[in-house]
């Protein structure tokens, strides 16, 4: 069952062609998605928020400023319930509640966690996708400097990347995102939306 759940999660796009995609996980929230969105105008580049439910029932006018200007959202579950410190209803019913916030069917499990039943249950539903590349920001432990060579070092053709609108990781993703994304472009990347 793990070898099917494993091929069953999108963890990288196709990798013969030289495009990058940039996500974001964990808001939205009017201290740092709107200038996220403002870095991601300045290069003309859309991206996909993976958003948390109770976070778009809070600040439903910085979820529909995500979808105003033109970039996808994927549901985050409403609590952001790591799957396996959950039971698998609880965690479906958490995902459920999100989807009344979320029209999407992109999913991202909080912490990359999700369980056999918990994906075989959401997989109808959803398309699941992970990354190939965490940037950390969140860590506040990190400097930026850290947080940005994890980007070069491990971007590659066809690479999600995952970035954070959230409060922790605001000051690592405000300096890092635009030095991540000229340097992307620098390397001939373009840019995808999943």
């Amino acid at each position: 069952m793990l070898h099917s759940l494993l091929r069953g999660l999108v963890w990288r796009k196709d990798s013969s062609e030289k495009v990058i995609y940039l996500t974001f996980d964990d808001g939205p929230v009017p201290e740092v998605t709107p200038l996220v969105l403002d870095i991601l105008d300045n290069y003309d580049l859309k991206a996909t928020f993976f958003c948390v439910g109770e976070n778009v029932e809070k600040y439903p006018d910085v979820y529909d400023e995500v979808l105003r200007r033109g970039h996808k959202t994927g549901n985050h579950t409403f609590n952001h319930l790591k799957g396996f410190s959950v039971s698998n209803p609880e965690y479906i019913e958490n995902v459920l509640k999100a989807s009344e916030y979320i029209d999407s069917r992109l999913f991202r499990p909080p912490y990359g966690r999700i369980t056999p039943k918990q994906f075989k249950l959401l997989k109808p539903t959803y398309e699941i996708v992970m990354w190939d590349l965490i940037t950390h920001d969140y860590n506040q432990n990190l400097s930026a400097q850290t947080v940005f060579r994890n980007v070069k070092n491990y971007a590659r053709n066809g690479s999600i990347i995952v970035f954070h609108d959230s409060i922790k990781a605001r000051d690592n993703v405000l300096t890092v995102l635009p030095l991540a994304i000229e340097y992307l472009i620098s390397e001939g990347y373009s840019f995808g939306l999943l």
